[in-house]
C-alpha cells in the first residue's frame, strides 16, 4: 500500500505549504478593508457565542442566498441534496447529510477555520511525480498500484501510477481557503449562513429543498466596457513596461496562491504556472476570461482593470510559460489577434492605491537608498529630508536631500515629483531589492567620508572593509560622530561632531525665480584645527572660482552647456574652496569663535545666470535670520508636527474560557495614512499610557488603557524600521536598523524634539533582511537586541546574525553570540542568558527556540564568524526545533511576571508572528543543555502576526503588538491587544521532564484521572536534516508506543512510560483528556529531547 502521512479520527500529521495565504481580493480597496474588518471581528468571538447568535437571530432563507451567491463558491464544492454528484467539484462534504458529530459551534469553526479539522475523505493530498510535477487533489483511493485524486476545480479523477510517484503527503490545508468568511460582508449575513447550514444539517435534503432560493443569486454583472474591449490593441501594445507592471501585480496579488518557479503557493489547488496545465484555456484571451469571470475555485479578480489583467498575463506567459512550461505558451501572431472579439476601448485607467506611496512619513525619513545603480553611491544610513514646504511629507514635494549618518556626507540632492522607487521590504514588500531615488540629481557625493580626518586632513578610509570589499559602519567617533536630529515644526536640523567640534546643519530650499537653491546652513563651534567639508563630486567639465565672488565656484558640464554652482555666504572669512580627487571641498580654517554660514547649490544654463543668481542670493541674506544652532535649541517655540489626536475604542472578546482578549483598536483611518504595523510596546509611569513603535518609522503614545476609549498621539516619525521599544528611567528608547535612538520632548507637548542617536555602532548594508529586532534592558541599564543576517547570502559585516549588547551609556556595542539567521527579538533571563528565536532557512532545517549563552555559535554557517565546521556538533543546539505547521515564524519570548496570571506565573511564553498565536514553552536543563517544547495557549488566533509583548506593571495583564509584512497567515496590517487571564482552567503544560523512558508533563490545572489513559495520547517523532539547503523535509516519522499513563494528583503531572523513547530533534505529543469538570481537552506539544539521563 502506498503510504500517506498517518491520519486518524483526531490526529493529523501534516506537511507545510510554503508561502502566504491570500484572501481572495474582490471589489475596491475600501470594500476589501471592510470585509477584512468583518472577518477580524468574527475571529474574536467564540464559535459557541456565534452559533447561539445564529440560532436566535439568523435567518435560514437569507443564509441560503448567501450560500448560493456565486462569489462565495460554496455550491461549487458542497452538495445540499441527495446526490453529491450535483456539486461541481465534489471536493467538500454533502452539507445536507445528517452529522451528529458536528455541533453548532463546529459549523462556525468549519467556516472560520476550515483547515482546523478536515473531514475524513476530503483531505488534500499532494503527489510529487518522478519528473518533478506536483499534483494536488482530494484522495479518492490508494493502492500498491496507484493513487487516485479528485481535481478540485473540475471534479474529475486523476490516477497516478505508483511507478510515477516520488512522494505522497497529506497537506495541512483544506481546499476551502482561510478567510472565505471575509467575503460575506456583515456579521448578520454570517449568522444567516450558519443558521441555514444548521437547518439543512438537521433537516437534510428536504429542508435544503425548501430553503433553496426561488430566484438563484447571479454573479455581479460585468462592467459595461467589458463587452467591447480592444483585446488585440492591448495585446499588441504589451512591452517591457507591461512586463514590469505585470510582475508587480503578480507579486502582490497572485504569488501567494500560485507560487513561484521554485516554491508552491499556499493554496494547494492553485495552478503552478511553471509546470501545470491550464484547465480553462492558456491563450491570452482565455486567461483574460478566467481572471475576469473566475473559474472553479478562483473568484473573478474584479479589482483589476483590462490593462492590468493583460499586464499580469504578459508576465505569466514570459516569466513562467515560455521558458518553464512551453506547451502552455500560446503563439500570438496577426492571425490570433485578428480572431479576437473586436472592441473600441481599453477600459478605465488603472487606479492603484499603494499604501507605501500614500503614507505621510513626515518631512524626513531614515532608510537605505542608492543613487544610481552602480553601487558607487549608497546612503546606508540614509536620512532623506524634504526641503520644500507643504503637506504630505517626504513622498510629496519636489526637492530633497539625503544625508548619510556614518560619513556625514550629503549623498545626493535631487528634484522631481517622485521620492524613490519604493523597492524595499518595508515599502512594496519586494525582497532582495533596495530603494533608489527617482528624479534629477542636482549634485552628489559618492561613497566615502563627508569630512576630512581632522588628524591629517585626509579623506582616506580607515574603516575595515566588509567581506565584499565595501566600507560599512561609522567612522571613528573622534573623526565623525553623528549625535542626533532636532525637529522644529517641519524643519529638520542635524547635529554631529567633526573632530569633537559640534556642528548643527539645517538643509533648506530657496526659490529665486526659476532657480531652486539647495542650501546647507551650518553652525560650527570654534575649531583649532582645519576642518574640510566635502561639498560635491565634480563633473566632467572645468572647475573654477568666480572672479567677483570669491566664495562661489562653478563645476561645468563637459560640453559647457550647464553649470553646477556653489556659493557660500555668512561668516566666510576663514573659508577656502579646494579641488582635489574630483571633489569640490570647503575648508574651514582654524577659528577662535563659532561661525554660521550657508552653502548654496543650484544649476543654471550660463555663467551670466549664475552671477546674477549669486548676487541676488547675497543681497537677499537676512543678517537677523536664525542660525542652524538657534533652530535646534529654540525648543520652547517648537511647533507640533502632528497636532491631531485620534480616538479609538477598546472592544472585548470573552467566550467564557481562560483568557479574554481586549482589542485596543488602532486608528485605521488616521490623518497620515499610516499603516500601523506595530512592533513594540512599553508603559509610562502614569499607568494609563503606553508607547508603541511601528515598522514605518513612527512612535505612538496611547492613553486611556483602562477607559472605554483610548487616544493615539503620534510622537515621533521618520525612524529606520523600528522593531523594538523600551522605557528606561522614564526615557523612551527605540531599536532602529541604523541606531538605538533616545527620544527627547523638551517642551512638554508630547512630541519628540530631539532624536538622540544614543548608539549608532550598527553596521548597515543594502541587504533587505538585516533587521534589528527587539529591545530589552538589564538592571544596570545595558540594552540588548538581535541583528539578522543576509537571508540566503554570506554575511558581510560583523553584526550580521548576532545578539548585541549596548553599554548603559551608549558608548560601546559588544557581540554576545553569533550564528543566527533571522533572530526575531530577545528575551533576557535573570541569570545572564537569553532566549532568541530563529527562522527556518539555510542551515536552519526548522524554526529554533534558542537558549543563548554569550560566546557561543548558533548554527548559521552564512553568519559572520570564524566557524568552518558545518557539523551539528559544532553548533549550540536549540532548546527545541519547531516545525512550520506548528509555528511557521516564532517571534519574541517573555516571562510571565504577573500574579494575575495564576498558575502561569513564572512560565515562559512565545509569540507567533507566523500564526498570530501565543504559546507556553516548558523546558528543563540537563547538564549543560536546555531542552523543552511549546504548546499553544487556548485563545483565538489574532488577526495579525504577534511580534512583541509586555506585562503591565500595574494591572498585571499582557499587552501584545503585531504586524504583517513578510510570510505569515494573519494579514491584518497591525494590532494592539490586551490578554487577560480569567481564572478558568487552562490545562497547558508548565513543565516537561524526560528521563530514561519516562515523560512527566506538569499541567496548570487538574484533569480527570480516568481520562489519562495510553490511548489518550498519540506521540510521534521524526528527523530533520541541517544543511546548506533551505529547511528540511521530515524523515523517518515513527509513532512511539505509550505503555502506560497515569495522573499524579499531588504533582499535577501526567506520567507517561514510553519504552521506545530516545533523544530526538522533533517530537509531537497529542493529548485528548478531560478536565476536572468533564470538559474535553485537546493539547499538542512540539518538543526536542537532547538528553534522557
Amino acid at each position: 500500500m502506498l503510504c500517506l502521512a498517518s491520519k486518524g479520527k483526531r490526529f493529523v500529521n501534516r506537511i507545510t505549504i510554503f508561502g502566504m495565504l491570500l484572501l481572495f481580493g474582490i471589489g475596491s480597496t475600501a470594500r476589501a478593508q471592510d470585509d477584512r474588518a468583518v472577518l477580524q471581528a468574527l475571529m474574536f468571538e467564540s464559535p459557541e457565542k456565534l452559533a447561539a447568535a445564529a440560532v436566535s437571530g439568523g435567518d435560514a432563507a437569507r443564509g441560503a442566498v448567501v450560500f448560493f451567491t456565486p462569489t462565495m463558491s460554496c455550491a461549487n464544492c458542497h452538495a445540499v441534496n441527495d446526490s453529491a454528484e450535483k456539486s461541481q467539484a465534489n471536493v467538500g462534504p454533502n452539507l445536507a447529510s445528517p452529522n451528529q458529530d458536528l455541533s453548532n459551534a463546529g459549523v462556525v469553526d468549519a467556516i472560520l477555520h476550515p483547515s482546523k479539522s478536515i473531514s475524513k475523505g476530503f483531505e488534500t493530498v499532494q503527489v510529487l511525480t518522478v519528473d518533478g510535477k506536483v499534483l494536488t487533489g482530494v484522495l479518492v483511493a490508494q493502492s500498491d498500484e496507484s493513487v487516485q485524486l479528485r481535481d478540485p476545480s473540475t471534479g474529475k479523477t486523476i490516477e497516478v501510477s505508483a511507478d510515477d510517484i516520488e512522494d505522497v503527503a497529506t497537506s495541512e490545508l483544506s481546499v476551502m481557503p482561510e478567510g472565505v468568511a471575509g467575503q460575506i460582508g456583515s456579521r448578520q449575513a454570517f449568522l444567516d449562513l450558519v443558521r441555514y447550514l444548521i437547518e439543512i444539517r438537521d433537516g437534510g435534503a428536504a429542508r435544503a429543498s425548501e430553503l433553496q432560493p426561488k430566484v438563484m443569486p447571479t454573479a455581479e454583472p460585468l462592467p459595461e466596457y467589458e463587452s467591447h474591449i480592444d483585446h488585440a490593441g492591448i495585446l499588441a501594445s504589451l512591452d517591457q513596461q507591461a512586463m514590469k507592471r505585470g510582475e508587480a501585480i503578480y507579486n502582490r496579488t497572485c504569488v501567494n496562491c500560485h507560487g513561484t518557479v521554485d516554491a508552491p503557493g499556499s493554496l494547494p489547488t492553485s495552478l503552478r504556472f511553471a509546470s501545470g496545465k491550464f484547465k480553462n484555456g492558456f491563450d491570452p484571451h482565455s486567461m483574460y476570461q478566467t481572471i475576469t469571470k473566475g473559474f472553479g475555485l478562483m473568484l473573478p479578480q474584479r479589482n483589476l482593470v483590462p490593462q492590468q489583467k493583460y499586464d499580469v498575463i504578459h508576465y505569466i506567459r514570459h516569466a513562467y510559460l515560455k521558458e518553464h512550461n512551453p506547451t502552455q505558451f500560446a503563439r500570438v501572431d496577426e492571425d490570433y489577434l485578428a480572431s479576437l472579439p473586436k472592441g473600441d476601448t481599453r477600459g478605465p485607467e488603472p487606479s492603484l492605491i499603494e499604501a507605501w506611496r500614500e503614507m505621510d512619513y513626515g518631512p524626513n525619513l531614515m532608510a537605505t537608498v542608492e543613487i544610481g545603480n552602480d553601487a558607487k553611491n549608497f546612503a546606508y544610513k540614509g536620512h532623506a529630508i524634504r526641503l520644500d514646504q507643504g503637506r504630505g511629507g517626504i513622498t510629496r514635494g519636489e526637492h530633497r536631500v539625503v544625508y548619510e549618518h556614518d560619513t556625514m556626507r550629503v549623498a545626493v540632492a535631487w528634484l522631481g515629483d517622485e521620492f524613490i522607487d519604493y523597492n524595499g521590504i518595508n515599502f512594496n514588500g519586494v525582497h532582495r531589492r533596495h530603494p533608489r531615488i527617482v528624479g534629477e540629481v542636482v549634485f552628489e557625493n559618492a561613497n566615502g567620508p563627508g569630512w576630512a580626518n581632522p588628524e591629517n586632513d585626509s579623506f582616506d578610509e580607515v574603516r575595515e572593509p566588509g567581506r565584499d570589499g565595501r566600507f560599512y559602519g561609522p567612522l571613528p567617533s573622534d573623526w565623525i560622530d553623528y549625535q542626533g536630529t532636532y525637529v522644529n515644526g517641519m524643519e529638520t536640523i542635524l547635529h554631529y561632531r567633526v573632530g569633537g567640534i559640534d556642528v548643527h546643519e539645517r538643509p533648506t530650499l530657496e526659490q529665486l525665480g526659476e532657480n531652486a537653491i539647495f542650501q546647507r546652513s551650518l553652525s560650527v563651534d570654534a575649531n583649532e584645527r582645519r576642518l574640510t567639508m566635502r561639498v560635491a563630486d565634480r563633473e566632467e567639465g572645468e572647475v573654477f572660482l568666480d572672479a567677483d565672488h570669491t566664495k562661489a565656484v562653478w563645476s561645468s558640464s563637459e560640453d559647457g552647456s550647464e553649470a553646477l554652482v556653489f556659493a557660500v555666504a555668512g561668516d566666510v572669512s576663514q573659508l577656502e574652496w579646494q579641488f582635489a580627487d574630483d571633489q569640490i571641498r570647503l575648508a574651514l580654517m582654524p577659528n577662535a569663535n563659532a561661525r554660521d554660514f550657508t552653502v548654496h547649490a543650484f544649476r543654471c544654463d550660463s555663467k551670466a545666470d549664475a552671477e546674477q543668481t549669486i548676487g541676488e542670493l547675497i543681497e537677499g541674506i537676512d543678517p537677523a535670520a536664525r542660525s542652524a544652532k538657534e533652530w535646534a535649541t529654540s525648543t520652547s517655540e517648537n511647533a507640533k508636527r502632528w497636532p491631531e489626536i485620534v480616538t479609538t475604542k477598546i472592544t472585548t472578546a470573552d467566550d467564557g474560557g481562560p483568557f479574554a482578549v481586549d482589542t485596543i483598536q488602532y486608528p485605521v483611518n488616521n490623518p497620515w495614512f499610516c499603516r500601523m504595523r506595530l512592533t513594540g510596546v512599553d508603559f509610562l509611569d502614569d499607568g494609563e499610557s503606553a508607547v508603541l513603535s511601528d515598522w514605518d518609522g513612527n512612535v505612538w503614545k496611547v492613553t486611556g488603557l483602562h477607559q472605554p476609549e483610548v487616544t493615539w498621539q503620534r510622537i515621533a516619525s521618520g525612524l529606520f524600521q523600528p522593531l523594538g521599544i523600551k522605557i528606561r528611567d522614564g526615557e523612551i528608547f527605540v531599536t532602529c536598523r541604523d541606531q538605538l535612538c533616545r527620544l527627547h520632548d523638551f517642551n512638554g507637548d508630547g512630541e519628540t524634539d530631539y532624536y538622540e542617536s544614543f548608539n549608532h555602532d550598527h553596521y548597515v548594508t543594502d541587504h533587505f533582511h538585516e533587521f534589528a529586532m527587539g529591545l530589552q534592558c538589564d538592571d544596570d541599564g545595558n540594552f540588548y537586541y538581535a541583528k539578522s543576517a543576509c537571508h540566503a547570502l554570506p554575511a558581510i559585516v560583523p553584526h550580521h546574525g548576532t545578539l548585541l549588547k549596548v553599554s548603559a551609556d551608549g558608548s560601546s556595542t559588544e557581540i554576545l553570540a553569533n550564528g543566527f539567521r533571522a533572530a526575531n527579538g530577545v528575551c533576557r533571563n535573570d541569570d545572564g542568558t537569553f532566549f532568541v528565536t530563529d527562522q527556518e532557512g539555510h542551515w536552519n532545517p526548522k524554526n529554533r527556540i534558542n537558549w543563548v549563552r554569550p560566546g557561543r555559535f548558533y548554527g548559521n554557517m552564512l553568519g559572520y564568524h570564524d566557524v568552518t565546521d558545518p557539523s551539528d556538533s559544532a553548533m549550540e543546539p536549540p532548546m527545541c526545533w519547531i516545525t512550520n505547521s506548528f509555528d511557521r515564524s516564532p517571534a519574541e519570548l517573555l516571562w510571565v511576571t504577573s500574579d494575575k496570571w495564576g498558575p502561569l506565573k513564572g512560565s515562559l511564553l512565545n509569540m507567533s508572528y507566523g500564526y498570530g498565536k501565543l504559546y507556553v514553552a516548558p523546558h528543563e536543563i540537563i547538564g549543560d543543555q536546555m531542552q523543552g517544547g511549546m504548546c499553544e495557549l487556548p485563545l483565538p488566533q489574532f488577526p495579525t502576526g504577534i511580534m512583541r509583548g509586555r506585562f503591565h506593571p500595574d494591572d498585571g495583564d499582557l499587552y501584545v503588538t503585531g504586524m504583517y509584512s513578510w510570510a505569515g497567515t494573519q494579514q491584518a496590517d497591525g494590532g494592539f491587544y490586551r490578554v487577560r487571564y480569567t481564572g478558568k482552567p487552562i490545562h497547558v503544560p508548565l513543565s516537561l521532564n524526560c528521563r530514561g523512558t519516562t515523560v512527566r508533563i506538569g499541567l496548570s490545572d487538574e484533569v480527570d484521572p480516568e481520562s489519562v489513559l495510553p490511548e489518550s495520547f498519540l506521540i510521534s517523532r521524526w528527523n530533520i536534516k541541517r544543511s546548506k539547503n533551505y529547511g528540511s523535509k521530515h524523515f523517518d516519522t515513527q509513532t512511539i508506543e505509550v505503555a502506560s499513563a497515569h495522573w499524579d494528583a499531588e504533582q499535577l503531572e501526567i506520567v507517561l512510560e514510553l519504552p521506545e523513547l530516545k533523544p530526538t530533534w522533533c517530537m509531537e505529543i497529542q493529548m485528548e483528556l478531560r478536565g476536572a469538570d468533564g470538559e474535553p481537552i485537546h493539547r499538542v506539544i512540539h518538543n526536542t529531547i537532547h538528553e534522557l539521563n
